[in-house]
């Protein structure tokens, strides 16, 4: 009798302000771990310069098409990194704004994940560069190229990461960080060691499965 296996299959997205925006469906059954498709999406400048809503017009159009070919199971999504500038946090707030309409229009969660987090999770190192995130993407899903451009990579680490935290919390029945996120326990509260504990705590989740 052929075991039944469940796939999860994540459209991870690495939105950008002024570049490329990085696309990347991965799929795993806890086990195996599969590339299906991946990209970026690069506005021409005089389409940027047409209107101001022009790129993320284009992004949603993306999304909503990769959305309807793969039919995803959830979204995860490139947080924005708290040290940029406030003009490039908000062009990235606005694509972000378009992956979120994306989602809740086709009726998928979205997950946010830390640059520093899915470096972490992928390249066991919080600041890896962009050759070294290409080259372990490459490694774990077995790809005969390395994926281009930097963007496009950046993407599908994002996926891989939401798979490697969903494997995990699934294995030890652990809550989803936003459960997590609504308790607060005493020593919390007090500002004990507590809030330590939970904070690494959660930003160990990704790396607890190193290999499925």
């Amino acid at each position: 009798m052929q075991e039944k296996r469940n796939w999860m299959r994540v459209l991870g997205v690495d939105p950008a302000a002024a570049g490329p925006t990085g696309y990347g469906i991965v799929e795993s059954d806890g086990r195996e771990c599969r590339m299906l498709h991946y990209g970026a999406l690069k506005i021409p400048t005089k389409r940027r310069e047409e209107s101001e809503g022009a790129a993320l017009q284009e992004v949603h159009e993306l999304l909503c098409r990769l959305i309807g070919e793969f039919a995803p199971n959830v979204i995860a999504v490139e947080s924005i990194f708290s040290a940029l500038n406030v003009r490039t946090a908000l062009r990235l707030a606005e694509v972000r704004g378009v992956v979120l309409l994306a989602a809740a229009q086709h009726g998928l969660a979205v997950h946010s994940y830390a640059p520093r987090q899915v470096k972490a999770s992928i390249a066991g190192y919080g600041h890896a560069d962009k050759r070294q995130m290409q080259i372990m993407v490459r490694a774990i899903l077995s790809m005969s190229a390395t994926p281009e451009p930097a963007d496009a990579a950046d993407a599908l680490a994002v996926a891989l990461c939401h798979l490697q935290t969903e494997q995990a919390r699934r294995r030890f029945g652990l809550p989803h960080l936003k459960e997590l996120a609504g308790v607060r326990s005493p020593a919390a509260q007090t500002g004990t060691s507590g809030i330590r504990i939970n904070r690494a705590t959660r930003s160990g989740l990704p790396r607890i499965l190193s290999a499925w």
